[in-house]
């Protein structure tokens, strides 16, 4: 079984895998999911380091979830003023 070398320019990547991720857009925090899950699915990325991309996308991941979340969010609360605002202005 060969070891595999590991990634420095994933290590950079990672390297804080509790980062602060609120200022993150939701397309860069998708690029950067893909991107790790094409390196840890091409099997050259050593265990250790596997495990600390697998925890960057974990929070990646959620970041995701958050921004949709706030998306969902504001969405619905537009389209609840746009209904107020149509039954005021046709009086029911």
């Amino acid at each position: 079984m060969s070891e595999a070398k590991p990634n420095r320019a994933a290590s950079k990547t990672s390297a804080v895998v509790d980062e602060n991720l609120s200022s993150i857009t939701y397309e860069a925090a998708l690029t950067e999911l893909e991107s790790i899950i094409a390196r840890i699915e091409s099997g050259d990325v050593a265990l250790e380091e596997s495990l600390r991309q697998y925890r960057r996308g974990a929070a990646l991941v959620r970041r995701c979830r958050e921004v949709l979340d706030g998306a969902r969010a504001e969405i619905e609360r537009i389209a609840a003023a746009d209904l107020i605002s149509k039954a005021d202005s046709t009086g029911a």
